[in-house]
C-alpha cells in the first residue's frame, strides 16, 4: 500500500503540491491527471523518495520513503516523461537489463524480463541499438521498458505514452492491463485519457497542488472537463 499523508512541496517557496493525502491500495490501476503545472509529477517523484517533503509523509508498505528509500525504489518503479536521466547504459540491451541484473537475478530470468519489456513498446530487435541513436519518442518508450523490466510491485508512468503510434500505444496498454491483472499496481500520470478510463479503477485529478477530483472513472468523467482535462468523446 502507499500513503501519502498531507503532503506538501515547494518551490522558492510556492506550493506545487498542497497537502494532499491519499491511500493507494495494492494492485490498483489509478489515473493521475490534471492540467500542467498542477503537481502530478512533483507528487509522485516523492514515492520513491526522488523528492523530499517539505511537511508530512509518503510511507510504501508501511515504512517511511525517508526511512528507507533504496526499499522504496525496488518497490516503486517509475518512468519519467523526461528519461534522459534515468539511462546508465550505452546500448539499448544494456539499459534494459541494468535493473535486473542488479537485482541478482540469473541470466534466464534476465533476459526473459528484458525482451519481454522491449517487445511491450515496440523495440524489440533493437537491443544492440546505441541510446544516442533514438529518436525522443524512442528513448521514452526505453524508459517504460527499464521500469518494465524491474517488476515492481507499484509501477510509476509519467505520460508513458507520448511519441507512441496507435499500434504501439495499444500494445503498452495491452501489456500494462496484463501486469495490472497479475497484481502489480499501476500509476498512470497523464492528460491523454484515451482508452485508459475503461480499465482504471480511479481517477485522482490534481488542480494547483489539491485534489479536487477522487473518484471511480464513470464518476469522475462528468467533473474533469471542470479542471481542463479532456475526456474522450467529450
Amino acid at each position: 500500500m502507499l500513503e501519502l499523508d498531507g503532503l506538501v512541496h515547494e518551490y522558492d517557496g510556492a506550493r506545487a503540491v498542497d497537502g494532499v493525502s491519499l491511500t493507494i491500495p495494492d494492485g490498483e490501476f489509478l489515473v493521475l491527471c490534471g492540467p500542467n503545472g498542477s503537481g502530478k509529477s512533483t507528487l509522485v517523484r516523492h514515492l520513491n523518495g526522488l523528492l523530499e517533503p517539505d511537511a508530512g509523509r509518503v510511507l510504501v508498505d508501511g515504512t517511511d520513503v525517508s526511512d528507507a528509500p533504496v526499499a522504496a525504489r525496488t518497490t516503486v518503479g517509475m518512468a519519467f516523461q523526461e528519461p534522459r536521466d534515468q539511462f546508465v547504459a550505452a546500448t539499448v540491451g544494456g539499459d534494459v537489463r541494468f535493473g535486473p541484473e542488479n537485482l541478482g537475478l540469473d541470466h534466464e530470468e534476465i533476459d526473459r524480463r528484458a525482451a519481454n519489456a522491449l517487445s511491450a513498446v515496440g523495440l524489440d530487435g533493437r537491443e544492440s541499438d546505441r541510446i544516442e541513436t533514438l529518436s525522443g519518442g524512442e528513448r521514452e518508450r526505453l524508459a517504460v521498458a527499464g521500469a518494465l523490466a524491474m517488476a515492481p510491485t507499484y509501477l510509476v508512468l509519467d505520460e508513458p505514452f507520448t511519441g507512441l503510434d496507435s499500434p504501439a500505444r495499444e500494445r503498452l496498454l495491452a501489456r500494462l492491463c496484463d501486469l495490472n491483472a497479475d497484481g502489480t499496481g499501476l500509476i498512470v500520470v497523464t492528460h491523454d485519457l484515451r482508452d485508459l478510463l475503461d480499465d482504471a479503477d480511479r481517477v485522482v485529478c490534481l488542480a494547483d497542488g489539491e485534489v479536487v477530483v477522487d473518484a471511480t472513472p464513470g464518476d469522475a468523467i462528468e467533473k474533469l472537463t471542470e479542471y481542463g482535462v479532456r475526456v474522450p468523446g467529450r
